[in-house]
């Protein structure tokens, strides 16, 4: 019997992701499940390519429970390998294909995937690599597959605030519930989703393939353009958006006339993840399209925590990223807990029993006795709402005090000219560590002045946080899926310092 037609009670409980796309594709073949450009998929499209790719890799040796690394950028290529590797019930691990063969080497002597989808070959010794491309014998069936579950639904990785990788192995199964969305994503059956964010990263990765487990059209994009967004939004009315922080500085950077020459009236979910949202941009866009369609999620690939505020919310606790449901522990450097609107380290506890499913590969998680952190700073309000200050490796100690990057950032991004900043500590005789920014401009934008720089923080930050020095980049200062690697940016201008390189100076010293 297959997926489709057995008894309603079948989708009542948890099942394979590879199960549940075939059920998806029976009900309804000819529905658009995935666009990237000018290609869709119909379930019908994903279902038996999947199926016909997952039956290629099982003869070329993947089973149950292997790891299987894919380097590709976002494509429907990326979605067919990925069901297929979950229709054998093994586990993806999405990899960006921007990074250094270094440093991919040493992510893939740490997860020994049996197998490298992407990638170049010889990148490690002994490691199979199937080229992005393949096509498999068009002979192989492209049949439903028994259902298969992996024990681990996917694993992740992260440059981890040193810099050095390492791997987020999830411990939860691959399942979901098919006919019960996520009311906490809040996406709907049969939704159409807009995800411009890569497939590497987790909340890329997971929410637009769930997407197509609950029947959404999941529209992607290659690159991220903010008219295109807008477009997209109109051409496929766009009912649930996913942005992050640097995504809606581009759209809410457009001219006006650019931004209200589209139709988006059909949105009615905005989330946005993966890096601090600065306050006047948030209320930016809940000016513009209502707090009722604005939404934010804190969490990690650990799945120790995961918040969620609406716009509405956040204009009562501006600056918050919502009242976590697990207990919250907030401590100093000695581990003495502190009271509430002092920041220190946040640290939470799982509900009583339950405990954390996932794994570290080439890292140790940072426990408390049974409380755990993902490592950022932060404060509690009177009211439980959780505020996020900045991740407690990027703090800058600086003459005994301490200094958050993200704090200047936002000062910083809130000037016209800047699209994105970073901001790291860099050594000094007297202080330790005193901030230098670093700072994209708005294309076209001219660059600001010294003096411009200094007036615009003064008036929004006490003096002793402006940063000392300063620079522009004409890269971009964060990856497609919103994340700055902020140690490499710190050891490039320290590098550059030893050299002899000298900083645009933006305050004197205290």
């Amino acid at each position: 019997m297959t997926a489709a037609t057995q008894s309603g009670e079948a989708t009542t409980i948890p099942r394979g992701l590879g199960w549940i796309l075939s059920y998806r594709a029976e009900l309804d073949p000819d529905r658009p499940c995935y666009t990237i450009g000018d290609t869709t998929l119909t379930r019908r499209a994903l279902e038996s390519q999947a199926n016909r790719m997952a039956r290629a890799l099982m003869v070329r040796g993947v089973k149950k429970n292997d790891l299987v690394a894919i380097c590709l950028p976002n494509s429907a290529a990326h979605h067919v390998f990925a069901f297929a590797i979950w229709k054998i019930g093994a586990t993806p691990m999405p990899l960006s294909p921007r990074l250094p063969d270094n440093e991919l080497r040493e992510i893939l002597k740490l997860a020994a995937p049996v197998l490298l989808i992407g990638g170049d070959r010889g990148v490690l010794a002994g490691l199979a690599v199937l080229p992005g491309d393949f096509i498999p014998d068009p002979a192989l069936s492209d049949a439903s597959l028994p259902e298969a579950i992996a024990s681990s639904v996917k694993a992740i990785t992260s440059g981890g605030s040193t810099g050095r990788p390492k791997i987020i192995v999830d411990g939860r199964p691959s399942t979901q519930l098919p006919d019960e969305p996520s009311p906490f994503l809040q996406i709907r059956l049969n939704d159409v989703m807009l995800h411009p964010a890569p497939p590497y990263h987790s909340a890329g990765f997971m929410q637009m393939n769930w997407g197509v487990c609950w029947g959404a059209h999941v529209i992607c994009m290659e690159k991220f353009e903010a008219e295109d967004w807008l477009q997209l939004v109109e051409k496929h009315k766009v009912r649930w958006a996913y942005l992050v922080p640097t995504m809606m500085s581009r759209i809410w950077n457009l001219p006006d006339s650019i931004r209200s020459r589209y139709d988006i009236s059909s949105l009615e979910v905005v989330i946005h993840m993966a890096s601090p949202c600065p306050d006047w941009l948030k209320a930016s866009w809940i000016n513009w399209l209502g707090p009722e369609k604005i939404f934010e999620v804190y969490s990690g690939s650990e799945g120790i925590v995961a918040t969620l505020i609406t716009g509405t919310e956040w204009l009562d606790h501006r600056g918050s990223v919502g009242k976590p449901a697990q207990d919250v522990r907030i401590v100093n450097e000695d581990q003495a807990v502190l009271p509430q609107g002092e920041i220190g380290e946040v640290y939470f506890r799982m509900p009583a029993g339950r405990a954390a499913s996932y794994r570290y590969i080439g890292a140790m998680a940072r426990k408390i006795d049974d409380w755990e952190t993902l490592g950022d700073m932060g404060y509690l309000d009177e009211d439980g709402y959780l505020y996020i200050a900045d991740r407690r490796t990027d703090m800058i100690v600086s003459g005994g005090v301490n200094i958050y990057p993200a704090e200047i950032e936002a000062a910083l991004e809130s000037h016209p000219a800047v699209l994105s900043s970073a901001v790291v500590g860099l050594p000094h005789a007297d202080f330790g560590r005193v901030p230098h920014a670093i700072i994209e401009l708005v294309p076209g934008a001219e660059k600001p002045s010294s003096h411009e720089i200094e007036t615009h923080l003064t008036a929004r930050l006490v003096r002793y946080k402006l940063p000392y020095t300063f620079e522009f980049s004409a890269a971009p200062l964060k990856d497609p899926s919103g994340k700055m690697r902020r140690s490499a940016l710190r050891e490039n201008c320290e590098t550059r310092l030893i050299q002899g390189q000298q900083f645009q100076t933006c305050r004197a010293p205290r």
